[in-house]
């Protein structure tokens, strides 16, 4: 058999056999939404101190700091962000700026600024965070993957240019 033959045997096999997700355009604006809210809802769980909540949000097989040496499952990573979660560590912001449904209507990327405060000294740094995210069989959108960039120092203006962003509606809906 031909290399060219085997490859395209490969290939409609795989088209066989993978199911196809055609996701409607309302459709998928309608779940970028829902996971725009749900990335809100999450920032809100740190802001509002809520280790439940903060907890609800995650895959159980979640992994974050996947750059680096990451933390796996909900629980381990809950303990590490407990003193982000208090804000004793550190008080963390952050909001979508961008949403993507994926071509199975199952996962999505958001990402967008985050704004880090120091407790103790008030300086602030600004970052980017990366989630992925898992529509489950409940319906429910949790966090599978999250990581950022190291925050840098942040001046007066980009704090303002942060605070500005925040609010924002789902530019889908």
């Amino acid at each position: 058999m031909t290399r060219s033959l085997r490859l395209s045997s490969a290939l409609l096999l795989a088209c066989v056999i993978a199911p196809v997700h055609a996701v409607a355009p309302e459709d998928i604006r309608k779940a970028e939404c829902a996971v725009w809210q749900r990335e809100l809802d999450f920032a809100r769980s740190v802001a509002e101190h809520d280790a439940v909540a903060f907890a609800e949000h995650l895959h159980p097989d979640a992994a974050f700091g996947v750059s680096g040496k990451p933390t796996r499952g909900r629980e381990a990573i809950t303990r590490e962000w407990a003193g982000l979660i208090d804000g004793t560590a550190l008080v963390l912001r952050w909001y979508p700026a961008v949403v993507t449904l994926g071509g199975d209507g199952r996962t999505a990327y958001s990402s967008g600024p985050a704004l880090y405060e120091d407790p103790k000294t008030g300086a602030m740094r600004l970052g980017r965070f990366g989630s992925v995210w898992q529509r489950g069989d409940d319906g429910v959108w949790r966090v599978l993957f999250d990581d950022g960039i190291p925050p840098q120092p942040a001046d007066a203006a980009a704090v303002q240019r942060f605070r500005d962003g925040e609010g924002a509606a789902c530019p889908a809906a």
